[in-house]
C-alpha cells in the first residue's frame, strides 16, 4: 500500500481452512507501524540524499469487504535538494482487495503522494511534487505483478502525466522464519526517456518478535545525470544495501 510495504513484507501461514482464519479475523482492524531505515528509496531512488529516514503510519482494512485505506509518513530531502521546501513526504491510498477465485488475489485502489508547500512548481522545469496514482495488482501465492499509472504529472517532472510503473517480485517464506524479498520494476516517465529507468531489489527480512528486521540490495540503469542530486551530484540511484527496522502494533 504504501512505498515500504514491499521491504517489510513478511510471509504469513496460517493453519487450518481459510474459512475458519476469516471467521477468526475481525470485521474492522486497525493497526499502526515505525520505522527507521539507512535510506529511503522508492522505486529505486533515494528520497533522502542516500541517507536515513524515519517512517510512520496506520492502516484500516473491513475484512468482509476487502476495503482498505492508509495514512503513511517519511521524512525525505528531494524537494528541497530540488530547490523548494519541505522535509515529509504523506501518502494516503484507499482501495479494495479480495480474491478471483482460490488462488489469485488482487488489490485495485489509489494514492495520492503528498509534498506539502514544495513550491517545485514555481521554478522553471519543474512541476508540482504532488502526485496521484491509480493502481493495480495480481498476486498468485508468493508472487505479485503490479501497474500504477500517474494521473498528474509524476514528483515534480513536467509534462509527465499518464507516467506508469511496473512492479514484479515475490516475497518467499524460508526456513526459520525469514522471507526472500525479490523485485524489479520498470519506471516510464512520459515524455523523458532520460528520466525512465529499470530497477531491482534482493533481500531478506525476518520478525524477531520485538522488530522486523530486513537487508536489501537494491541497484537501478538510471542516467546519472538525470538523477544526481541537486545538492551534492551524487547518483541517488546507485547500488546499495538498505537496512530497516519496523515494528507493527
Amino acid at each position: 500500500m504504501n512505498k515500504l510495504l514491499v521491504a517489510l513484507a513478511v510471509a504469513t501461514t496460517f493453519v487450518g481452512s481459510l474459512a475458519h482464519a476469516d471467521e477468526a479475523r475481525p470485521d474492522n482492524e486497525l493497526s499502526f507501524n515505525a520505522a527507521a531505515v539507512s535510506d529511503y528509496r522508492y522505486r529505486g531512488i533515494s528520497q533522502t540524499r542516500l541517507n536515513p529516514a524515519l517512517q510512520g503510519g496506520a492502516d484500516y482494512v473491513n475484512n468482509p469487504t476487502g476495503l482498505y485505506a492508509s495514512a503513511w509518513a517519511s521524512t525525505i530531502s528531494w524537494t528541497k535538494d530540488s530547490g523548494g521546501s519541505g522535509g515529509v513526504e504523506l501518502d494516503l491510498s484507499a482501495g479494495k482487495r479480495g480474491q478471483l477465485g482460490s488462488d489469485i488475489g488482487y488489490d485495485v485502489g489509489g494514492l495520492v503522494y503528498v509534498y506539502a508547500d514544495n513550491g517545485l512548481k514555481d521554478i522553471i522545469g519543474l512541476a508540482d511534487a504532488n502526485t496521484q496514482e491509480v493502481y493495480g495488482q495480481l498476486s498468485y501465492g508468493p508472487a505479485y505483478i503490479k501497474y500504477s499509472q500517474a494521473v498528474s504529472n509524476l514528483f515534480g517532472i513536467a509534462n509527465s502525466k499518464n507516467s506508469s510503473y511496473v512492479d514484479v517480485g515475490a516475497n518467499i517464506g524460508l526456513a526459520d522464519g525469514w522471507t526472500a524479498n525479490l523485485h524489479a520494476g520498470y519506471q516510464n516517465v512520459k515524455n523523458s526517456d532520460a528520466s525512465s529507468y529499470a530497477d531491482w531489489k534482493v533481500g531478506l527480512t525476518r520478525d524477531f518478535g520485538f522488530v522486523t528486521g530486513a537487508l536489501a540490495v537494491i541497484g537501478t540503469n538510471a542516467d546519472k545525470q538525470a538523477y544526481a542530486s541537486p545538492a551534492n551530484g551524487k547518483f541517488l540511484g546507485k547500488t546499495a544495501l538498505q537496512l530497516t527496522v519496523s515494528k507493527t502494533f
